[in-house]
């Protein structure tokens, strides 16, 4: 009992030194970045009067996000984490470095800015799904919520830092010691992934290419519901936020009548709400769903919408800001849990990659949508809009659940035997038909046909390109499940994707089968085939309302 109570604390991922040590060493991190990020838009405005060229500044940053995003995903998947997060950080640490130098030699000329802080981009896009990712890794299933909350924590702790510490810096040093110290931060990262000790992960096959990888990742998003879910209620909660982060300096401008100075205390209220969020989610955890956190959370950020459109003043906007971080916190905390433990690692990275793409999708679509309402309505109608629109979203509730399972053991079940073959293909062979014949009752011919509809998920889930239920026309209680997978490497992939959770489903489907001998399962190699074949071209199996052909 004590230690179930002691893992429900705020503070017990702290316990696992390899999560304290980078949860430390990252949030130095992140405060060289936010310095870095000060710096390059400073330095921007003294050696450019270019608007153009001082707003290129963030897109160099953010761009490479949407460029690389899923890339980076894929990669994460396919090649060992630890060693992708020492090369994207010493990347960083490079051009940081470079950048720093070249500044203090007077050498940093507008494009050069913009180039090396891109290539930073780069850096920090390929880091994101593998750093995510590792979380699970590094604490017990039990204690993941925290552990995100943890990390989000830090990131607005940092971010409420960074810009201070920046702006003091700058003022008495200049942009190339922000510059260097951003370069320094990343070695306290390097230091502790370096003497992480990660437990291999073991597998007979190649790895992955990773256009192929790509399409796996796509492929699973496309037949895992309860990730379609949180991706679906991310970007549009997202949507709504937005005209938060995208009036705010409208805000704090027009109607506060304050400077910068104004704007920084502002988004100071909203981090350290965060941080007080992160402490107080493990009791919120205990007494709500995650349904009813989310809705908390979408209306206490509908709430904030109100106030800024409505009560303009310091003495509201602060206290609202302070709930909206929370508020903020416990939305995140519970999308980013729900994609974490829905999918199995072997696909984790591509789904947080998906997932920052709808994130940012939405961030992004709602920023213009709301910019536009502004310049039209003004900033409060379009706040209004987008208060209403949060408070609307809520109904997606009805169709779109978030199916947050702790329980559910995505471990590799590794049951599936070895097949027996006369012919043993080449790994890049195919395409490959696997067939599985079941004798049934006729009887109880749509409940079966609906449980191999659940299994045929999890077929195409894995890595099937085309599935297909047939019901014999002579025989009515002979069924064959076709389902046909690009290359015999793929086919054996699928063999260790199954996890102990998939078996429930499969013994569902098998539970029908007649007879004291388990269905009959047959593999066909693609007969004119001597190199993998696009399955499109030559062999697609029907759908269950298809036309055989």
């Amino acid at each position: 009992m004590a230690e179930s109570a002691q893992s429900a604390s705020a503070w017990s991922p702290f316990r696992h030194p390899v999560f304290r040590d980078l949860w430390i060493a990252t949030v130095v991190s992140n405060v060289g970045t936010w310095m870095q990020n000060l710096g390059a838009a400073w330095l921007m405005t003294t050696i450019s009067a270019s608007p153009v060229m001082v707003a290129l500044v963030q897109s160099a940053t953010s761009f490479p996000m949407f460029l690389l995003a899923l890339p980076a995903g894929a990669l994460a998947d396919i090649i060992d984490r630890r060693r992708l997060l020492l090369f994207t950080q010493a990347w960083m640490l490079a051009a940081a470095a470079l950048l720093a130098a070249l500044t203090f030699l007077g050498a940093t000329t507008p494009w050069v800015l913009l180039v090396l802080t891109f290539v930073l981009g780069l850096g920090a896009a390929l880091n994101g799904p593998a750093w995510q990712a590792i979380v699970p890794e590094l604490v017990p299933r039990r204690e993941l919520s925290e552990a995100i909350a943890l990390n989000s924590a830090g990131f607005n702790l940092s971010r409420a830092a960074g810009p201070a510490a920046g702006g003091a810096v700058l003022a008495a040093a200049g942009a190339a010691v922000t510059f260097l110290v951003n370069a320094i931060s990343f070695l306290g990262v390097m230091v502790v992934l370096f003497r992480w000790r990660r437990p291999p992960t073991e597998s007979h096959l190649p790895a992955e290419r990773m256009l192929s990888a790509m399409r796996s990742g796509l492929r699973y998003t496309r037949y895992a519901p309860a990730l379609r879910a949180v991706l679906l209620r991310s970007a549009v909660f997202m949507v709504g936020s937005s005209a938060v982060w995208a009036l705010l300096p409208l805000v704090a401008r027009n109607e506060l009548r304050w400077g910068p100075i104004g704007y920084g205390i502002l988004l100071a209220c909203f981090g350290a709400g965060a941080i007080v969020g992160a402490t107080i989610l493990p009791r919120m955890r205990r007494r709500l769903s995650s349904e009813q956190l989310v809705a908390v959370g979408t209306l206490a950020f509908a709430a904030v919408n109100l106030a800024m459109a409505l009560l303009p003043v310091m003495a509201v906007l602060g206290p609202a800001l302070f709930i909206g971080g929370m508020a903020w916190l416990v939305m995140v905390s519970s999308f980013n849990v729900a994609v974490q433990i829905s999918v199995p690692s072997w696909v984790r990275a591509r789904a947080l990659a998906v997932y920052t793409v709808a994130f940012a999708g939405g961030l992004s679509l709602g920023s213009a949508v709301w910019g536009a309402i502004a310049a039209h309505q003004g900033i409060s109608a379009a706040l209004i809009y987008a208060a209403i629109f949060l408070a609307l979203s809520l109904l997606f509730i009805l169709h779109h659940r978030l199916e947050i399972d702790e329980e559910l053991d995505l471990t590799p079940s590794l049951h599936w035997s070895e097949p027996i073959l006369a012919i043993r293909p080449h790994l890049k062979r195919g395409p490959i038909l696997v067939t599985v014949e079941y004798r049934i009752d006729p009887g109880h011919a749509e409940a079966f046909m609906h449980a191999l509809r659940s299994l045929g998920m999890i077929r195409r889930r894995d890595g099937a390109v085309g599935w297909g239920l047939f019901q014999d026309m002579a025989e009515p209680g002979r069924f064959l499940e076709a389902f046909v997978v690009e290359t015999w490497a793929e086919h054996l992939r699928q063999h260790e994707r199954m996890t102990r959770a998939d078996i429930a489903v499969e013994d569902r489907a098998r539970s029908f089968h007649l007879g004291a001998q388990p269905p009959v399962v047959s593999h066909f190699l693609y007969a004119y085939g001597k190199r993998v074949r696009k399955f499109k071209d030559h062999s697609r199996v029907p759908e269950d309302g298809e036309p055989g052909g």
